[in-house]
């Protein structure tokens, strides 16, 4: 009897096992695409969902005013350098790229908290870069176009002239979001089949960075999520389309 206990136990431990070297050997971006928003958050190496209403977040090239409420003769002006650095006064380079307006008041009131007692800074955004979107492939006038407002991907297309009718697969508009530094999430839209049921109801809303490519060929598959560099490759593959 308590050898077959043993044997039990033996054969529950090596199939526990077993299925967790099983979950460990499925590619990361396989169980993203297969797993629902709120699983994925178990998986340390598939991407994460960006926010619905992102925040602003500083880049190079940036220009913002620094106002000190109690302290006014260290208000200045700062342009963000392409290193992602900010020169101030008094306290030399910090880097600020990729932070929010609050964050990097944050730290702005942390660094100028070493020469100053309790600073109060405002930070004022002067010139930053503006929502856009980009429409490329079939559509007569390709390019990177501001988003303003609440703006569907048919809209888009019509911002861009409209898609081209002879050499256009619209059918297979593929809208491209990035979800973080790595990677970018790919959708198919039906556009055809959204003008022929006159049913926008699928239409996608876009948000800033979004990228819309309308193909020549038929994609009759595509990869949810795609690597960066892929992307950003696509322009120049788009002539072999």
């Amino acid at each position: 009897m308590k050898k077959a206990c043993n044997w039990v136990l033996v054969a529950v431990v090596f199939t526990a096992l077993s299925a967790a070297f099983g979950q460990e050997s499925t590619p990361a971006v396989t169980r993203a695409s297969a797993a629902t928003p709120s699983e994925q958050s178990h998986f340390s190496n598939a991407p994460t969902f960006s926010e619905r209403y992102p925040r602003y977040r500083l880049h190079a090239s940036d220009t913002f005013d620094l106002v000190f409420e109690y302290t006014p003769e260290f208000n200045q002006t700062a342009t963000i350098q392409p290193d992602g650095y900010v020169t101030l006064r008094s306290v030399g380079d910090v880097y600020v790229n990729g932070l929010t307006v609050e964050q990097a008041t944050a730290k702005l009131i942390e660094v100028y908290g070493k020469i100053l007692s309790k600073p109060v800074i405002s930070l004022l955004l002067k010139d930053f870069e503006k929502p856009y979107f980009i429409a490329d492939g079939q559509v007569n006038r390709p390019g990177k176009y501001e988003l303003r407002g609440d703006t569907t991907a048919t809209q888009a297309l019509a911002m861009a002239g409209g898609i081209n009718p002879l050499w256009a697969k619209h059918s297979q508009v593929v809208l491209f979001r990035r979800v973080d530094d790595n990677w970018v999430e790919a959708k198919v839209l039906n556009v055809k089949e959204m003008q022929k049921r006159r049913d926008l109801s699928e239409d996608v809303h876009l948000r800033p960075g979004d990228m819309l490519f309308v193909p020549k060929n038929r994609l009759s598959k595509i990869q949810q999520w795609i690597p960066v560099y892929s992307v950003d490759m696509l322009g120049a593959q788009t002539k072999t389309f």
